[in-house]
Order: structure tokens, then C-alpha cells, then sequence
């Protein structure tokens, strides 16, 4: 594990939270890290209140020794018998039955205030993510309250490997997948965390391509193949950058197989094109432009390649020429059964895939015109009102608390892909709208657990799987 050096992280006032699942029965194993569980708080190397709450005239704190990476928790302004505590949990907050009340002790009779022992944040031999909160019972009182999560900086240096630490508390060990969200938006977290190891230089979270990899690779068709021509572009993208940062061939033979499975729904119905699933009832925009993005990428990954390329060049004129991209340079959704823009939303991943397409086959062909056309394009989704009321990317109908499964997951693809053909243009023309967005989500839709909600522009409403990789993807894209 990193030593890492100390972010200032918001403190978020917390509401009371329910009475804490029991602790088991048996004693629990103690965590071992740089130090064990249960370490004098006199002995740490540095203290960061991390979070705070009140109950009863008391204050409960969480106290952090970063470079340690271990907390403690204290109560003030109370009365002999009042209880405080630790929890941990293993899966960003959702539950903490098997770390609850760690520490848990009474202030002693003549006190004011009391503290617990120090616990690990984390458990690195089990690859555990963790979060600590300080809770608190009065004496003679029934109610308890309990500070928000947080935890140490270590892999949290900075707003980028804290969002990825984040994200990663939702990983699931056993399926390889991020829970809380579903099949495609997982292969765009996994290459949210891949990006941020290359970015950042965090490698912490390598482990998690292979296991994703290793454990869902004879999933639905194999070979991360579905039905849905999307979701199959998806995870070939997630195996190129795979093979970027590690050079390892079998992501790279994988995405092959992904591309290839969607070249096979390529027909003449509309001119061109492929299909949205297998059963055929729908061309659109996203598995047109992930299509393009893909095979012209493995063109720039394959020595001698000419069967991808002239793929991907198919596919651009094709989706040039569909009717899809509007007179305002904007992506409709997709294409009537009469082959006619369908004037459906603007979706905010509609407008970035094809900027990240048009970078790869740019690279691929030198053909400059490529990158006037995306910038004509970038120009057009990062002006539009509609699309960035207040100057905050949001999508159409986007609510607290909606999104539905698939929509959270939108604006990191947007901002991701702007971030390519940014870096691309010799005068990063989108640098300064990147970092609006990114200091507009960290300032108001951040929690002292470093989880970010569906609305950039604020108020924080829940957390997810989707919504921390679409932050994840904006704090990878202006750091």
C-alpha cells in the first residue's frame, strides 16, 4: 500500500443513524496493517477530525491518524456512562455488522468525555476498502447517533485516488463487478479505475482488472458478449485500456472478440450500420459510435492491421451520413424505422463517444479533418444550454435520487471522452469547462466519505456504483 500524504476532506455534518447491527457473538479477529487493531490513540502520528455529529449536548467525532491509516472516535460534553464507539464497513457504508462497536467504552465516572482505541481503516491482506464512523449513546438514554463515514488518506491523497477509493468500496471481491449497478456500467467503472491508475499512478486497485476479467470471462456469451451490441463495445473498450496499462495480450484478444461479435449485427437496413441488440429492432447512436471508437482503436494496437480500420472508417461514414448528428452538432438518440433522426433526448454519452472515436481513427488515418469535426462537435454539447444549465453539465429530466440504472453513469462517458480530444488539441480548448465541473461536484455533491451523488451541480442525494464512476471519470479527466 501507498504512504500517502493528507487531503483536507469535508467534514459532513450527520444525521442520527439507526441503532448499529450487533456485534457477533464471538470475538472479532483484529486487523492488522502497518499496525494492529486497538492502538493508543496517544501513539498516533497525526489527528484529522474527520467527521462530526451531536446527540444530547454531546459531540462525536471521528478522529483520523492518516499516515497510520486508523481512526478513533470521541465523545465531549457529556456525563459519566456515556458509550462511544467505532464502525467499519467493508462496502462504502452499506453495512457494518461484522466491525460494529469496535472500542466500545464508557466515559469514566468523574469525566467529561472519553475515546476509544485506535482501528485499521482498512484490511489489505482481504483487499477490504474500508470506512470508519464514531457513534455515541448517552448514559440512560435509548437513542444513538453517529457521525458520517470517512477514512484515513491512504489511497486518498487527492480528490482523484479518493474518488477511486470510493468507487473501490463498492467493488465486489466475489462477482468481479461493482455493486450497486449493472453489467455494462461496470465495465465503465473498471475503466474508470484503470484510467485513474494511469493518471495518478496509483496502482492499489490493479488487482481488480484481473478479477473482473478472470471471473465474468465465460459470462452470458463469453468473451464479455451479450446481446446488447453496446454493452459488448463497453467492456471491449474496458480490455483495450486494460492491455494499455498492462501490455498483457489476452485483454487485447478479448476486445478483438467484442468487436468483431458486434461487426457481425453490421447490415444494410438504413444504409449501414449496427444494431442497438441481436433481435434487431433499432439502430442507434451509442453501439455506432462505440463501434467506430473500437475497431479504430484496435487498428492503432495491431501491427499491421487493415480489417479493423476499414471497419471503423465504415462506420464513421455511415454515422456521419445517418441523419443521427442534428444541425446544431448535437447526437439525437437514434434512427426512425424510416431511417430518420428520431429526435429522441440528447443524451450526454451520445455526445462524447463519437469525440473519443474520432480521436482513435485520427490516429489512425492522420486525416485532421476528423478532429475539426469533433471540436465542431465539443463546441456544440459544451455551449448547450440545455445540456449545461447554470454551466453544469446535466442531463435531460436528471433529478436527486433518479437516473434510473443507466443514466448516472452518462456523464462520466461525456467527460472522460471530451478529455481525449482535449488532450489531442494543441490548445486544450475544453480545460477550463473540465475543471468548472470537477470543482463544481467536489465543492457541492461530495460527502466526508468522499461519495458523490447524481447532480454536479449539487445537492449530494445518494451514492452508487454509477454515480461515484462518473465522478471518478470527471476528477480522472481534471485533476
Amino acid at each position: 500500500m501507498n504512504f500517502l500524504v493528507p487531503l483536507l476532506s469535508l467534514v459532513m455534518a450527520a444525521t442520527p443513524a439507526p441503532t448499529p447491527s450487533p456485534a457477533p457473538a464471538t470475538t472479532l479477529a483484529a486487523i492488522c496493517d502497518k499496525y494492529c487493531d486497538a492502538r493508543d490513540p496517544a501513539l498516533s502520528s497525526g489527528d484529522r477530525e474527520g467527521a462530526s455529529a451531536s446527540i444530547a449536548g454531546r459531540r462525536l467525532s471521528l478522529h483520523l491518524d492518516d499516515a497510520d491509516d486508523m481512526g478513533w472516535a470521541a465523545i465531549t460534553g457529556g456525563a459519566a456512562g456515556d458509550h462511544v464507539w467505532l464502525d467499519r464497513s467493508f462496502d462504502a457504508g452499506r453495512t457494518w455488522a461484522a466491525g460494529s462497536k469496535l472500542g466500545d467504552t464508557a466515559t469514566p465516572s468523574g469525566s467529561t468525555g472519553w475515546r476509544t482505541l485506535m482501528y485499521n481503516a482498512d484490511d489489505w491482506a482481504n483487499k477490504g476498502v474500508g470506512l470508519l464512523r464514531a457513534c455515541g449513546q448517552p448514559a440512560g438514554s435509548g437513542s444513538i447517533a453517529c457521525t458520517g463515514w470517512a477514512r484515513p488518506t491512504w489511497n486518498a491523497w487527492d480528490r482523484r485516488t479518493a474518488a477511486a477509493t470510493a468507487l473501490m468500496e463498492r467493488y465486489n471481491l466475489g462477482t468481479g463487478l461493482f455493486d450497486t449497478t449493472g453489467w455494462w456500467n461496470s465495465a465503465n467503472a473498471l475503466t474508470a479505475i484503470i484510467d485513474n491508475a494511469r493518471i495518478s499512478g496509483m496502482g492499489s486497485y490493479r488487482y481488480a482488472i484481473d478479477t473482473t476479467y478472470t471471473k465474468n470471462l465465460a459470462a452470458q456469451g463469453g468473451q464479455f458478449r451479450n446481446d446488447y451490441l453496446d454493452d459488448t463495445g463497453w467492456w471491449g473498450l474496458a480490455w483495450v485500456d486494460a492491455y494499455d496499462l498492462t501490455g498483457d495480450s489476452k485483454y487485447l484478444n478479448t476486445a478483438r472478440a467484442d468487436a468483431d461479435h458486434m461487426y457481425a449485427y453490421w447490415d444494410g437496413v438504413c444504409g449501414g450500420g449496427v444494431w442497438w441488440s441481436t433481435s434487431r429492432t433499432y439502430k442507434n447512436a451509442i453501439p455506432n459510435s462505440l463501434y467506430i471508437q473500437l475497431n479504430a482503436a484496435l487498428h492503432n494496437r495491431i501491427p499491421g492491421d487493415t480489417v479493423y480500420l476499414a471497419r471503423a472508417r465504415a462506420g464513421w461514414t455511415w454515422f456521419s451520413g445517418s441523419g443521427m448528428i442534428n444541425g446544431s452538432n448535437l447526437v439525437n438518440d437514434g434512427l426512425t424505422s424510416a431511417c430518420a433522426n428520431n429526435g429522441q433526448a440528447v443524451w450526454s454519452y451520445n455526445q462524447g463517444v463519437p469525440l473519443a472515436a474520432l480521436r482513435e481513427l485520427n490516429r489512425a488515418t492522420g486525416d485532421a479533418a476528423l478532429l475539426t469535426k469533433a471540436r465542431a462537435m465539443a463546441n456544440a454539447s459544451t455551449t448547450n444550454g440545455s445540456l449545461n444549465p447554470g454551466g453544469i453539465l446535466r442531463d435531460p429530466g436528471e433529478s436527486a435520487g433518479g437516473g434510473g440504472g443507466d443514466g448516472p453513469t452518462f456523464k462520466g462517458v461525456y467527460v472522460r471522452d471530451l478529455a481525449v480530444l482535449n488532450a489531442a488539441l494543441s490548445d486544450h480548448p475544453y480545460t477550463g469547462y473540465l475543471q468548472r465541473q470537477a470543482n463544481s461536484a467536489y465543492a457541492n455533491d461530495r460527502t466526508s466519505a468522499e461519495a458523490y451523488g447524481l447532480l454536479w451541480a449539487g445537492p449530494f442525494d445518494q451514492a452508487d456504483a454509477a454515480r461515484q464512476q462518473s465522478a471518478l471519470d470527471l476528477m480522472n479527466a481534471a485533476p
